[in-house]
């Protein structure tokens, strides 16, 4: 099972940059954020012209998450239980044996902020519907743009940038504590080395083209599937296209 994660950035704007990638890379699911697009705007007659099916939840101009399968998806569900805000930022379901769960976790803002609090306390709630839904020892994959830099590895300076609302103690902790409910960073089993990223921002300078980016887009395993863990990379080809999104695709083979 070939499975990828890519925050597009507004689906309407980078539809054929997406398509393109499908069809080049075929994919068994792509797990999408940032979709910017209502229901009933999500363009899934494109998708499923050339074979996916889909399930989504979105809103007008900001959020929105998707998943595109080439399998039946099962048991979909759209949110967290304890969510008290009404936003697309989660869609799980199941394929085959393997439950994915696609996340466009809150960005931040600023450190001192309520959206930062927020952020803390969405990762509290994520972790509780993980402990409550799913088990270590099932075969789940969690994606998506989770808006933390694990390690300094994951950033292009990490003494400058610490302290910034994707790259602090308080969210490298809250992702470590679902980490240790027990999943495995897919990505750093098959890739140890820095400067790595899915994310280059789109100020003047061209970050892109420096490598000054970002490791947000993570595929996390449960044991049992990050054992059967064949390949896992980062594509930068998209991110280099015409009008793309500031973000890139990561993708994890697995043999099922």
């Amino acid at each position: 099972m070939k499975v990828a994660s890519y925050n597009v950035n507004s689906i309407r704007v980078r539809l054929p940059v997406v398509l393109e990638w499908l069809s080049q890379n075929r994919p068994d699911v792509l797990a999408m954020q940032e979709t910017k697009v209502q229901d009933d705007e999500f363009p899934s007659a494109a998708f499923e012209e050339i074979g996916y099916r889909c399930a989504f939840r979105g809103q007008k101009g900001y959020n929105g998450v998707a998943l595109l399968a080439t399998q039946e998806m099962t048991d979909v569900e759209f949110g967290l239980p304890t969510e008290p805000r009404d936003e697309s930022r989660l869609v799980k379901a199941r394929i085959g044996e393997v439950t994915i769960v696609n996340t466009y976790v809150p960005q931040g803002y600023l450190p001192a902020s309520d959206r930062f609090e927020y952020k803390l306390e969405w990762f509290s709630r994520l972790l509780d519907c993980f402990r409550s839904t799913l088990r270590p020892t099932d075969l789940v994959v969690w994606v998506g743009d989770l808006n933390v830099a694990p390690l300094p590895i994951d950033v292009y300076d990490p003494v400058r940038l610490e302290g910034h609302v994707c790259y602090r103690p308080e969210v490298r902790r809250a992702l470590e504590q679902i980490m240790q409910w027990g999943l495995i960073d897919v990505f750093r089993i098959h890739c140890a080395e820095a400067g790595q990223y899915t994310y280059w921002d789109y100020r003047p300078g061209n970050p892109f083209k420096r490598n000054r980016g970002w490791r947000l887009d993570h595929i996390m395993a449960t044991a049992p599937l990050a054992q059967r863990s064949v390949a896992c990379y980062i594509d930068k080809r998209p991110r280099a296209a015409e009008r793309p999104s500031d973000h890139t695709p990561i993708v994890a083979e697995f043999r099922l």
